[in-house]
């Protein structure tokens, strides 16, 4: 589940001559992690499961109440990191929704981008924005099938079908360790064990069961990575080496770059950010959420605003739900430091039609008083 995180005062300082090339920049990164984890779930089923959550609807609420499918990996196990899965509308990502850990995942209305569902107007709602869109899983260096929306999935079948990802052999990057097939039996043993007690909520002993893991097979890079997203926050240089450990066993593997840049975002270590997210890039072009957010943070501290905005702006179309809350915000924070202040108040206004009424939402208001004044100011 990815958090949503906010721009404090000391960024949104929009005007150049007020902040050095180096902005004071105080927020943290947007993926943080529970340090009791559980495998995370789509939004409105965490406790039941789709099936359950669409079985316990009303016939009302049925009518385009939710489309649900599933994602399969051909030949492997399913990743513990929730699989992206895009709905394609026209060519462009409209909609974004995680697999739980079954691989099963919903689409809902309630969190179509720019939009608050009414009850009553469901199956006019999923109609409009989906009808005739594509499905299609996201995970590096695997390829994905493609399942089409239908009138028929809006008015009477919700179950689209399942999406297949197959390993791409020609890839340079992935997200799933090939290291992990040349595991002895008892290092899978642990392995399993492993998973099992992150399911049940109990990340100590799951910790016990990695490090068993890879004392037994010390090239085992999905359990090194395990145990240093386990030490994210109770102990970030312990998570580092197994960062680490985890990319030297596979070169090819990506997590661990993801997270190691994270870990130096915290550290304000802007030039480790951008080596990991180059890294990345490098094996994984198409990146994530959280590497173009990074990425886009991590160049605008050292200056780099052409990068910068290609990064922030890459993010926003890959995030059309916004699941990310302040990656618009740092768009409208690189644009102003380029002076188009006009460009960062047409996005900081845009923010409003998804943020809720609230704390957050007069933060931006002010945000976006801010700014009008420095733009009515003569030259």
């Amino acid at each position: 589940m990815l958090t949503k995180q906010w721009f404090g005062p000391a960024l949104l300082a929009l005007i150049p001559v007020s902040i050095s090339a180096r902005a004071q920049v105080t927020l943290s990164p947007p993926h943080t992690h529970n340090p009791n984890p559980v495998v995370a779930r789509p939004d409105s089923i965490q406790d039941t499961g789709l099936y359950e959550y669409w079985s316990g609807m009303t016939e009302q609420d049925r009518a385009g109440g939710a489309l649900l499918g599933k994602v399969v990996v051909q030949g492997e196990l399913l990743p513990w990191d929730p699989i992206v899965v895009t709905v394609a509308c026209d060519g462009k990502p409209a909609y974004t929704a995680e697999t739980d850990s079954k691989g099963q995942f919903a689409i809902l209305p309630s969190r179509i981008s720019g939009e608050l569902s009414q009850l009553g107007d469901r199956e006019r709602q999923m109609k409009v924005h989906f009808e005739g869109c594509i499905l299609e899983g996201t995970l590096a260096g695997f390829n994905s099938s493609t399942v089409t929306i239908t009138e028929r999935n809006l008015r009477d079948t919700p179950e689209v079908g399942t999406i297949t990802l197959t390993r791409a052999f020609a890839a340079r990057g992935t997200a799933v360790s090939a290291t992990s097939k040349s595991a002895p039996p008892s290092a899978t043993e642990h392995w399993s064990k492993a998973g099992e007690e992150m399911l049940a909520g109990r990340p100590d002993r799951a910790r016990r069961e990695l490090e068993a893991a890879v004392r037994v097979y010390p090239g085992f890079a999905e359990a090194w990575y395990r145990l240093g997203t386990l030490q994210l926050l109770s102990n970030p240089h312990e998570a580092q080496v197994c960062l680490r450990k985890a990319a030297a066993a596979d070169p090819a593997f990506v997590p661990p770059y993801e997270q190691l840049a994270e870990l130096a975002v915290q550290q304000s270590d802007w030039p480790g950010a951008l080596a990991s997210v180059t890294h990345y890039l490098q094996l994984a072009p198409k990146g994530t959420m959280h590497i173009w957010y990074y990425s886009a943070l991590s160049n605008l501290q050292v200056g780099n605003l052409d990068a910068a905005e290609n990064s922030a702006n890459q993010l926003l179309a890959i995030d059309p739900l916004h699941n990310i809350r302040n990656g618009e915000q740092l768009l409208a924070v690189i644009l102003a430091r380029r002076a188009d202040y006009a460009a960062a108040l047409l996005h900081l206004r845009h923010c409003l039609s998804y943020i809720p009424d609230g704390q957050n939402a007069e933060l931006l208001r002010a945000q976006i008083a801010q700014l009008q004044k420095h733009i009515a100011k003569p030259n």
